[in-house]
């Protein structure tokens, strides 16, 4: 962190599901889409606009035949509990946008020297010259003034050291040439996005980076993977070689958090090749879901819904993943907020937590301390073989003990419809409540359950067998030990977590014995599918064998 600096993080609403289609039609297809996710029932905290949407590219606008409106459409979305982002890159084009071209070659917000350019627009602006800089935040403005609070930031890689043999030979205004702008050129371009985003954070989504770069890009997708579950360099039906699919996708995940990267998402389903068949967008959704970023869409431009619309099963299944995503946030926030300190990430790798093994697999995570998560990626799988961690684990969804010796492989059923998920035993990982729906603020009247507008009691996923607490960001805190005969539970409240406390508690065999809630004993909870729930109590909490 002395060297890189700390990492930046995104807005708390960014956190929570994002959609996007790679194509949007017209403002109609974006309304539609926010009426269907909500009709759906389906948890998200933003959107964005991906290409075309404007009159062209980087002209700072919307095409007003399609958009007639987008400041009521922003408005519309903000409603519904979700914020909107756009995509964007560093060009502008002298056939989409002439006069804005015309305007910064007249003033020389072009490098002075700009040689081969690897991509289709036009020729990139030299954030090194500060005119230039200014000039391009005033136009984002224009988003601003609209309600944007995000930017996928695409492409920025044109400063290449060599090419077919030589130098490229760039020139900025500021002196520097292709050997330091080949790398410095994606900081100061996201730079000049992020300096224009709100006090809470916007999302920076991007594709391009080096060290230093995580001070400034929030979140790094990493571009475009195969929608499938292909390694890296399987050979394909039509004899090329594939980029990757979801085995890429969750190897980049684990290590760019140990590289400086704590926030990272793919497209969940994937890109190149798309869409997704139901097997690969379900094994996808899965893993994302037990990530620091869950974004959904592909190059097909396909929604859950319509990948999903013949299998209803699957989308119940897509929702409860989701909503697990959001439900994460206490845990994931306050990660979050300890990366300038802690400065662990929240992914992490195998081998990093478990470094008595020896190795690394590019497959199997740990979601903060006490989540274990192995992620099927493999087509036609219904079982998953994975190194067992020390200590005793629980199925995160019954309670039922992870077999096997620490340091031994395992294998454990995983059928379409089960990710290989585990907590640590003594374990208590903060939670929203289960019927929330956003992170984001919502209008009265739309019946959406919003972090934002009531945080709500602070619920948990708890296991039996140990001891520990989890303190969160907020000054609120959650305790558990088991002595064997009784598991105890208690609960501090903080300054957003204050009205209260919910546990889910796995590892018991039976029903408990008894629950007393702050001293008195109650009947009201639920004991199911070997979860013990106890919807409220307001300190303590003694649940008997």
């Amino acid at each position: 962190l002395a060297v890189t600096g700390s990492p930046a993080v995104p807005a708390a609403w960014a956190l929570g599901p994002l959609l996007w289609r790679d194509e949007n039609i017209d403002q109609n297809e974006v309304l539609d889409d926010i009426e269907t996710l909500r009709a759906l029932d389906l948890p998200a905290s933003g959107i964005w606009i991906d290409r075309p949407y404007a009159t062209g590219v980087n002209t700072f606008d919307f095409e007003p035949s399609l958009y007639p409106d987008p400041a009521d459409m922003v408005r519309q979305a903000n409603d519904l509990g979700l914020r909107v982002g756009v995509w964007h890159t560093p060009y502008v084009s002298d056939e989409d946008a002439p006069d804005l071209n015309a305007e910064a070659e007249s003033q020389g917000y072009f490098a002075p020297t700009t040689p081969i350019i690897f991509n289709h627009w036009g020729k990139p602006i030299d954030f090194t010259n500060p005119d230039a800089m200014d000039w391009w935040q005033d136009l984002i403005g224009r988003y601003t003034a609209l309600g944007i609070e995000g930017y996928k930031l695409d492409y920025g890689e044109d400063v290449v050291i060599g090419y077919g043999g030589g130098s490229t030979g760039w020139v900025f205004s500021d002196g520097t040439d292709e050997r330091v702008m080949h790398k410095g050129y994606p900081r100061l371009y996201h730079q000049a996005y992020g300096e224009t985003l709100g006090p809470d954070g916007g999302f920076l989504l991007c594709r391009a980076g080096t060290w230093g770069d995580q001070t400034t890009t929030s979140i790094i997708w990493p571009g475009d993977l195969d929608a499938d579950l292909s390694q890296h360099r399987d050979v394909r039906d039509d004899g090329s070689l594939a980029v990757g699919g979801l085995p890429a996708a969750v190897s980049a995940a684990v290590g760019l958090g140990p590289s400086g990267y704590p926030f990272f998402g793919s497209d969940t389903g994937g890109y190149r090749h798309s869409p997704p068949s139901v097997e690969t967008f379900v094994r996808w959704f899965q893993h994302t879901a037990l990530s620091a970023v869950m974004q959904v869409g592909n190059s097909s431009s396909t929604q859950p819904w319509e990948i999903l619309a013949d299998e209803p099963e699957l989308l119940d299944l897509y929702r409860d993943y989701s909503r697990l995503h959001l439900r994460l946030f206490p845990a994931l926030w306050t990660q979050a907020q300890d990366l300038a300190t802690g400065g662990r990430p929240l992914l992490r790798p195998f081998g990093l937590q478990e470094p008595g093994w020896g190795q690394h697999p590019a497959d199997v995570y740990f979601l903060g301390e006490d989540l274990l998560v192995a992620p099927v990626v493999t087509a036609g799988a219904t079982t998953r073989t994975f190194p067992r961690p020390a200590g005793d684990w629980l199925a995160f969804a019954d309670g039922e003990a992870l077999g096997g010796t620490p340091g031994d492989m395992v294998t454990v059923d995983a059928p379409l419809d089960v990710l290989p998920l585990f907590i640590r035993a003594g374990a208590v990982v903060p939670l929203l409540r289960p019927d929330i729906d956003t992170l984001a603020p919502v209008a009265e009247g739309t019946g959406l359950e919003s972090y934002a507008n009531d945080a709500g009691r602070l619920w948990s996923r708890a296991a039996c067998g140990g001891s520990s607490t989890a303190a969160l960001w907020d000054g609120s805190s959650i305790a558990l030990t088991d002595d064997g005969n009784a598991v105890y539970i208690s609960f501090v409240e903080g300054s957003v977590f204050n009205q209260g406390a919910a546990v889910e508690l796995v590892g018991l065999s039976t029903a408990p014995a008894s629950v007393t809630a702050d001293g008195s004993t109650t009947d009201d909870w639920d004991f199911t599918d070997g979860v013990l729930t106890v919807p409220a109590f307001a300190g303590s909490l003694r649940v008997a064998r």
